[in-house]
């Protein structure tokens, strides 16, 4: 029904409700709601889907207005006919709470305006049939994280999915996640965010600068202002991102998968707004977690709520004795600690930095009542895991902005060369030291996160700030070389055993004590000699062992030994073994300076160690005995 006279359709208007902001449908009315600083005057401008021209400008009435919100009504509105935008004074702006956003539906394609027109508003279908569905509650300590850029996951062409950069293209790659074994995906923002920057603003100066008013650049993360509450319309390979969305958050849930997405609210952003966003995508998309990133996110505010008592939140730091007041732990552990400090010990002790092993120990012990940790080495900002190993420096000229852009600080080390290199002795190390990063994060007791494209040793040429890349640079080649498919298969089965041992991957903190009084601490440290760690500053090596009696497997039984032997000195050195309960002895499940078998030792043919007393680790070297 399209409304021919603004006479006719002058009765159907009526007094609003300034309460919730943005639009809603009750009781057969349209509710319009929008908050004007200073007490300019507003108006609501509606478009007719087949039309460019503005069809009706309908200013709000002055009595409905409460403070700087003003409401109207429009009873029998034809929603699905329909799209909108707010005049405020003089401009034109979207609604920030819509739910639909029109006219980005390509991406990196400045807007082509309608004349007359400008990108809209839309209504969002609310009615879904999510057969059943629900969150998956997955608790951390039995989460393997995966994030990812949903454009960057599947763009190339090697994907080899149908619907390429999209919400579906991921939806197509669940068969891969479910082979690495991975069992949660983060997605980088999602939704709806304008990509398009000026040269100017991207931070170019000199000549450049000069033509910034003539050219633009892509800000492909997203991390600016947004319309928090609309999926990215250029993310879905349909016209209706909103059930695209959905359908990938139901499939995934299907196939034991959980998904969260990740908020930047800039500084300025309303609480209100915020607590609105997260409840509408845990209520609308069952979104199983959100990650918070921004300066004034109320954090404590935030994890208060009673609607996300049951989703994960991972924030840089959450108050926890502020929400949890006189130690009141909930039932359900949603909260957790989502920062770079696992990310620069573990780096350093990697390269072989002195003094690191207090650190590192505590990083990879780490898992405190209160919240979770989320434990990563790489992330979408900075350089990728095989770019960590193979460049001293960044290289960021491709971004245009003379490298000054991008961090400085990236604990990196090239392994004797920069970039790429055909020295057999070289890219063997390189292998070796992505294995040894890889088991950090793995065999820590945090949730281990792993970014997309590290296992497939992704590479982008020693960028660390691909913001601007919407190419070959960014987008993950899925061509594996036999190098990738060895790292590959090594990250695939250092999460098995993660899933299949509980004591890898413990409930609570480990607290280096025999509080079973079972003969063992729960966790030792041991060093050339049994029992005693080396914790001088020069020390780059350390022996930690994990006692299986204080772990349950899925049939109540005690779990395995495990000793994983850290050398990230550049000389061999021997660990000392621990005396293992009668009817055990040590066996090598992992050995990351063994080239021939990839490192990894399947399930019931690990050689035993041969003097049960003593073992040598080469240099740059993780080594995983299992007791059993």
């Amino acid at each position: 029904m399209k409304m021919e006279t603004k006479k006719e359709f002058r009765n159907m208007i009526q007094m609003g409700r300034t309460l919730p902001l943005g639009t809603s449908y009750v009781d057969g009315c349209m509710n319009f709601a929008v908050a004007a600083e200073g007490g300019q005057p507003c108006a609501l401008i509606l478009y007719h889907k087949d039309e460019a021209h503005t069809e009706m400008e309908i200013p709000f009435p002055e009595e409905s207005r409460a403070g700087n919100v003003y409401a109207l009504g429009i009873r029998d509105f034809p929603a699905d006919e329909y799209e909108y935008n707010f005049k405020i004074g003089h401009q034109i702006v979207l609604d920030p709470y819509a739910k639909r956003i029109l006219g980005r539906e390509h991406f990196g394609e400045p807007v082509k305006q309608k004349e007359g027109g400008f990108v809209r508003c839309g209504f969002a279908v609310s009615d879904y049939d999510w057969d059943g569905d629900r969150p998956l509650e997955i608790p951390y300590e039995n989460t393997v994280m995966y994030g990812l850029h949903v454009r960057n996951f599947t763009m190339h062409p090697s994907s080899r999915v149908k619907h390429k950069g999209t919400f579906r293209g991921i939806t197509e790659k669940i068969p891969y996640l479910k082979e690495l074994g991975v069992n949660h995906i983060e997605l980088m923002p999602s939704y709806e965010f304008d990509e398009i920057l000026s040269r100017r603003s991207a931070g170019y100066y000199g000549k450049d600068a000069e033509k910034a008013e003539e050219s633009f650049r892509l800000n492909t993360w997203g991390y600016g202002p947004g319309s928090y509450f609309a999926p990215k319309t250029s993310y879905a390979a349909s016209s209706d991102p909103v059930t695209e969305f959905r359908d990938m958050v139901r499939m995934l849930h299907q196939h034991g998968i959980e998904i969260s997405m990740e908020f930047y609210f800039p500084k300025g952003t309303g609480v209100e707004l915020m607590l609105r966003c997260l409840r509408h995508w845990v209520l609308s998309y069952h979104l199983d977690g959100i990650h918070l990133n921004g300066e004034d996110v109320p954090a404590g505010l935030l994890a208060a709520d009673p609607i996300l008592s049951r989703t994960k939140l991972m924030y840089q730091g959450f108050p926890v004795e502020e929400v949890y007041p006189e130690g009141a732990l909930p039932e359900f552990k949603n909260l957790a600690e989502y920062n770079s400090g696992f990310l620069v010990d573990a780096r350093r002790f990697l390269k072989g930095d002195e003094d690191m092993l207090d650190a590192f120990t505590w990083r990879v012990r780490r898992n405190p009542s209160g919240q979770g940790v989320i434990n990563f080495i790489t992330n979408h900002d900075g350089f990728t895991l095989r770019d960590l190993v193979s460049y001293d420096g960044k290289h960021n000229e491709e971004n245009g902005e003379d490298n000054r852009d991008g961090t400085n600080y990236n604990y990196s080390w090239n392994c004797g060369v920069e970039g790429p290199s055909r020295k057999k002795a070289v890219r063997e190390l390189r292998m070796r030291q992505m294995k040894n990063a890889f088991s950090f994060v793995l065999l820590s007791q945090g949730t281990p996160y792993i970014f997309s494209g590290d296992e497939l040793m992704q590479t982008k040429k020693g960028n660390n700030n691909s913001y601007c890349q919407d190419n070959d640079t960014a987008w993950i080649n899925w061509n594996l070389t036999k190098d990738a498919r060895e790292i590959f298969d090594y990250v695939k089965k250092l999460i098995a055993l993660r899933q299949e041992h509980p004591v890898l991957h413990r409930t609570e903190e480990l607290r280096i004590m025999d509080y079973m009084a079972c003969g063992y601490p729960d966790l030792s440290y041991h060093g050339k000699k049994a029992w005693y760690g080396e914790f001088e500053p020069f020390s780059r090596q350390i022996g930690l062992m994990y006692c299986g009696k204080y772990a349950k497997t899925g049939d109540r039984q005690e779990d395995d030994f495990f000793y994983v032997a850290y050398n990230m000195h550049w000389i061999e050195h021997e660990f000392a073994l621990p005396k293992l309960p009668d009817g055990k002895i040590w066996r090598i499940a992992a050995d990351t300076s063994n080239a021939v078998d990839g490192g990894f030792y399947e399930s019931g043919l690990e050689p035993a160690v041969e003097t049960q007393k003593m073992i040598t680790v080469k240099e740059r070297t993780v080594m995983v005995l299992i007791g059993k």
